[in-house]
């Protein structure tokens, strides 16, 4: 079994962060009291076809769920992660 990469949640900014080789992807996100806005999601181009993006995502929903709080969706990367992985 494989694990994902630690990802962090950096709430100065506003998004969590996964960082390889120097490297940064990044989903941003508007954090309310209630809900948790996911907006975008960015991975550079020399960490692309790593499946990163899906960390972040599954990174991101855990942690909504962890808090209690509604997720709400922009971004359209996670959009199609969820209708993928429905489960999530």
């Amino acid at each position: 079994m494989t694990t994902d990469p630690p990802v962090f949640d950096n709430r100065a900014k506003g998004r969590f962060e996964l960082e390889r080789n120097g490297q940064v992807a990044v989903l941003v996100y508007e954090r309310h009291p209630d809900s948790l806005v996911f907006v975008h999601t960015e991975v550079p181009p020399e960490l692309r076809g790593q499946h990163l993006g899906d960390v972040l995502a599954r990174a991101g929903l855990k942690a909504a769920h962890d808090e209690g709080l509604r997720v709400v969706v922009v971004c359209p990367f996670v959009r199609a992660y969820l209708q993928r992985h429905p489960q999530s």
